[in-house]
């Protein structure tokens, strides 16, 4: 083997690690076109971000990537202004 680190062919699969700025996080990315839709699925790839540099990149559905930020934080429970609250905002 070639690589410096001598780890098997498929961790690359199963571990992130960011092309451009090395990162070995990262965040599911929204699937956008209908190609990323419906396609990826089918040869197993699901779009991912990069958490430093916000890359966006396909990998394998078996590589850990944590939800994405807008989904983490949607547990939380919405607080509801009261009317008038806020004065003359349009």
């Amino acid at each position: 083997m070639s690589n410096s680190s001598e780890q098997p062919w498929f961790q690359r699969f199963l571990e992130f690690h960011c092309d451009d700025c090395g990162c070995e996080t990262a965040f599911r990315s929204r699937r956008r076109t209908f190609s990323e839709r419906y396609l990826l699925p089918i040869f197993l790839l699901q779009p991912v971000r990069c958490a430093e540099c916000f890359r966006r990149d396909y990998r394998s559905l078996f590589m850990a990537a944590k939800p994405r930020l807008s989904e983490a934080g949607s547990k939380r429970k919405p607080s509801v202004a009261a009317p008038g609250q806020y004065g003359n905002v349009a």
